[in-house]
């Protein structure tokens, strides 16, 4: 009989405790404070070049000054959304289970197996970190990925390494 090894996602979940809480407060607030350091350091060094491009071109450096503050408002925008997420995460009752994110991982099937049953995959429930529980999916737990993720991508798409252009 011929098998095969296929990829599939496995749901992370958390149960809410006040250590997580603390944490995920934590990393927001973190990130937070990254983005703030950031918008000061668009102003820092893009306020030098500007001043000095208002002496030889006027309208270059109000192009300029508008793709700062572009660059300034995605930061706040991002950093909006944080505080947004930083609430979310206080309203949060302990012992609810939040999705952290998704892994990879791999299934062997097998002719004969549901394909569905294998690629619903498994969740790995932890508790403070400790795995409490691994579940198999059922293919009517599906759905259930639409359960808002508090902490999954901070940076929201935006890249935070990126300089204004000058």
């Amino acid at each position: 009989m011929a098998s095969i090894t296929i990829q599939r996602k496995v749901i992370l979940r958390s149960i809410v405790t006040d250590q997580l809480k603390q944490e995920l407060d934590q990393e927001l607030q973190n990130a937070m404070d990254e983005i703030d350091q950031r918008i000061q350091q668009i102003d820092f060094r893009a306020q030098p070049y500007i001043t000095g491009l208002q002496r030889s071109n006027i309208q270059q450096a109000m192009a300029v000054r508008k793709q700062v503050e572009a660059e300034k408002e995605k930061h706040q925008q991002l950093r909006s959304t944080l505080e947004q997420r930083r609430q979310q995460v206080q309203a949060l009752n302990t012992g609810d289970e939040i999705v952290r994110g998704t892994l990879d991982s791999q299934v062997e099937i097998d002719e004969g197996d549901n394909l569905a049953e294998a690629i619903a995959g498994v969740e790995i429930v932890t508790k403070d970190d400790i795995v409490v529980e691994i579940r198999q999916r059922q293919v009517t737990d599906i759905a259930e990925e639409e359960v808002p993720k508090i902490i999954t991508d901070l940076s929201g798409g935006i890249d935070l390494d990126a300089s204004p252009q000058r």
